[in-house]
């Protein structure tokens, strides 16, 4: 019932916005873009596809440069179709980055859900957390570190481990968010909201 109401407002958006030519719908999560598979966008926006923000961005040549390396970690249902998730996370941050194995326990509603799952599962990505702060600290990376995702969701789960580690040091964060602050100052998202109220928004 959802997909249809959905496909219906995007039939809409297609009809209003007909002297547009949308040829590319941009997604920041992999379970969306799984789903979104499934609305026939073809029939709706002609021509079109569907690709995750990284990746798009990517192909835009906007990269981040003078990184000191990152943690990563690969969502369960990542949204990054068109090569090797790492491979893109390395050419937008920088190749100092660090794969952290293993599901973050949040596994959308899991946490919440099943709490006593969602922990064991949590206990187990604790050691590859610090498994991999490790690593970049072999590397010459001192001070706090950040880990990535490319997942609402799991962005959620990785928060939650902040406390837990012996070093206190580890953040998580979005890949987008982390390139936006660190290339456009921390005000990026006020300011962009402010732009966009202004006759921004199509």
């Amino acid at each position: 019932a959802i997909t249809t109401a959905n496909r219906v407002l995007f039939h809409r958006v297609a009809n209003t916005l007909n002297y547009l030519e949308i040829k590319t719908v941009v997604v920041s999560c992999g379970t969306c873009y799984d789903q979104l598979q499934g609305y026939k966008f073809e029939d709706i926006f002609p021509g079109s596809r569907i690709v995750d923000i990284h990746e798009f961005l990517l192909e835009k040549g906007i990269t981040l440069a003078g990184s000191k390396g990152y943690l990563y970690h690969d969502p369960c249902h990542s949204p990054m179709k068109l090569q090797d998730p790492m491979k893109t996370v390395k050419a937008r941050v920088g190749p100092n980055v660090v794969k952290s194995e293993r599901c973050c326990g949040e596994s959308g509603t899991l946490g919440v859900t099943r709490p006593d799952i969602s922990t064991q599962v949590r206990f187990r990505k604790e050691e590859e957390l610090r498994k991999g702060e490790a690593a970049l600290r072999a590397q010459g990376r001192s001070g706090d570190l950040k880990i990535l995702t490319s997942c609402p969701s799991c962005l959620q789960g990785l928060s939650r481990y902040r406390d837990d580690l012996a070093s206190g040091l580890l953040e998580a964060d979005y890949i987008v968010v982390e390139m936006a602050r660190r290339m456009l100052g921390a005000g990026w998202l006020e300011e962009y909201v402010a732009r966009a109220n202004q006759g921004g928004i199509e």
